[in-house]
């Protein structure tokens, strides 16, 4: 996990470093499409930047908060034309059936501002949350707003604090690092008892059949 780490912080610093505000804006599009290179590193040495001088903040800020938005609106679109007939042709391997997409997509009809906009602010899940919301047919208007609203804190956030550690905004890292992995655990244990839940289930149903 270090060794991966360490190439993508390279990666991060090479677009940057090359591309400028464009860079950042790529890389955040990069990982705002499902794709996950951590916003951990590519925030942080954005500000490192601002501290020599190179990118003034707000520009940065702006940079990486519409990177965000336009990877969110690619991975929004990927479920919205092609998310739904996916699961519903193979949902039934991975434990997702009628009922459950159902669900996901009354829970973004109701409540999928909140949820995009608290997933914007949460590790891992930020990555994945446009996804699902394409997949339910959220309004793209509001999966925007929304979006950018969760993205423009959090890229502001940690791009101030790399300015302030300056030379030192790498020591971030290994608490993110940290961060990553507990999300990374509960997701796994949340996973668990989802698939646990559906073979119970499942026994259960094959019990009443017999």
């Amino acid at each position: 996990m270090e060794t991966i780490l360490t190439q993508l912080a390279q990666f991060v610093i090479y677009v940057i470093s090359s591309l400028g505000y464009v860079g950042v804006f790529l890389a955040m599009a990069i990982e705002s499409a499902c794709i996950p290179l951590p916003s951990e590193i590519i925030l942080p040495f954005t500000g490192y930047m601002v501290f020599l001088g190179r990118f003034s903040l707000w520009q940065a800020t702006i940079a990486a908060t519409l990177g965000n938005l336009f990877g969110a609106l690619v991975a929004y679109y990927v479920g919205l034309w092609g998310g739904r007939p996916f699961i519903k042709r193979f949902g039934r391997y991975l434990f997702i059936n009628e009922k459950e997409l159902s669900w996901t997509e009354r829970t973004f009809e109701h409540h999928g501002e909140l949820t995009v906009f608290i997933g914007r602010l949460l590790p891992i899940i930020r990555t994945f949350i446009s996804l699902p919301a394409g997949i339910a047919k959220m309004k793209p208007i509001k999966m925007a707003i929304y979006t950018v609203a969760g993205a423009l804190p959090w890229c502001l956030m940690l791009i101030f604090v790399g300015q302030k550690l300056g030379e030192n905004w790498n020591t971030l890292k290994p608490l993110f690092h940290r961060l990553d992995l507990l999300a990374g655990i509960l997701i796994l244990v949340l996973f668990g008892y989802w698939i646990f839940k559906h073979q119970l289930l499942e026994k259960i149903r094959r019990s009443k059949s017999d």
